[in-house]
């Protein structure tokens, strides 16, 4: 039962990962022997589940279908010896899809508290700033930005974090302080993966402006990095320029009107229960972002006036 048990759970990940030898490697398992115990599972089973190519490992139709019907019964078993041991302990690998900016920024301070309580709980962080997909990751949770497009995956909401208009000092006493959205468009805008559109409100009043920016970044840590050189006014989410802001790299712009949160969420596979270490740590993260943005810290929330240039005022 247990060799059948370990059988099922190697092809699990050999299909997922779409490779032998990557499933080996995250398995501590040579290729040679991922591949005879996959070998002796199709045999046993009695049809081919994986199509070996020099190019690719693909399933069968038998190894699509086959692999929808275990999956389930892998992850009930999981949740049997988790309510069996009674302790809340976790074991085992859990893989965590998120991009590389919140990774190091925001997920892996927090992790060391979470790891202390489960220290038989091996993660695997999966980082990367394109969209991941769950299933040819092997990923059990993905931590993702935005709103939630129509999908069969579960989504938990975590937490909704403010966004913020940045520049650096040395910028606005160059190019002075805008004090109402239309002021932008004097102004060099980085163009963020937040997109172009920004719309804004203030004590109930609503202003949108489509801004024109000659420096496009894709990923939010570069579109700071670009605001903190001095090449315009970003907009992020507080959570990607926290540090900045702290040490007074970066300031505040049009801090009296306010743009659109931008939420964060817990994906879970679809297809499947949720393994209890992906809802541990989702449970873990809202908890402990909550908290952080309960205590900002006062540089965050009044930070130091910057005089505008043109004007000598204070804004």
């Amino acid at each position: 039962m247990t060799d059948r048990l370990t059988a099922l759970k190697l092809f699990s990940r050999v299909a997922r990962a779409g490779s032998f030898s990557r499933a080996g490697r995250e398995l501590g398992m040579s290729q040679p022997s991922v591949s005879r115990v996959i070998a002796a599972l199709e045999k046993e089973v009695g049809a081919g589940l994986l199509m070996r190519t020099t190019r690719a490992l693909t399933l069968t139709e038998a190894g699509a279908d086959y692999l929808a019907r275990i999956e389930p019964i892998l992850a009930a078993l999981e949740e049997a010896d988790y309510a069996a041991r009674g302790t809340g302990e976790l074991r085992g690998m859990l893989r965590v899809a998120m991009s590389s900016s919140f990774a190091v920024r925001e997920a892996i301070p927090r992790l060391p508290a979470f790891m202390a309580r489960h220290p038989a709980l091996r993660i695997e962080l999966l980082m990367s700033d394109h969209y991941q997909d769950l299933v040819s990751e092997g990923a059990d949770v993905a931590l993702r930005f935005g709103a939630m497009p129509d999908s069969s995956a579960t989504a938990r909401r975590l937490c909704a974090f403010e966004r913020v208009l940045v520049a650096s000092p040395s910028y606005l006493a160059r190019a002075g302080v805008p004090v109402s959205p239309g002021d932008l468009a004097a102004h060099a805008v980085i163009a963020g993966p937040s997109g172009m559109n920004w719309s804004f409100e203030r004590e109930g009043r609503t202003a949108s402006v489509r801004v024109d920016g000659k420096l496009g970044v894709s990923v939010n840590e570069g579109a700071v990095a670009a605001a903190v050189a001095g090449l315009g006014i970003a907009a992020t989410a507080i959570l990607g320029c926290r540090a900045e802001l702290e040490r007074g790299a970066l300031a505040r712009v049009l801090e009296g009107w306010r743009l659109a949160p931008v939420e964060l969420h817990a994906v879970f596979p679809a297809g499947r229960a949720a393994k209890p270490a992906a809802r541990a740590l989702a449970e873990h993260l809202s908890a402990s972002l909550a908290d952080a943005q309960a205590a900002k810290p006062p540089s965050m929330l009044s930070p130091a006036p910057v005089t505008n240039a043109a004007s000598g005022l204070a804004r």
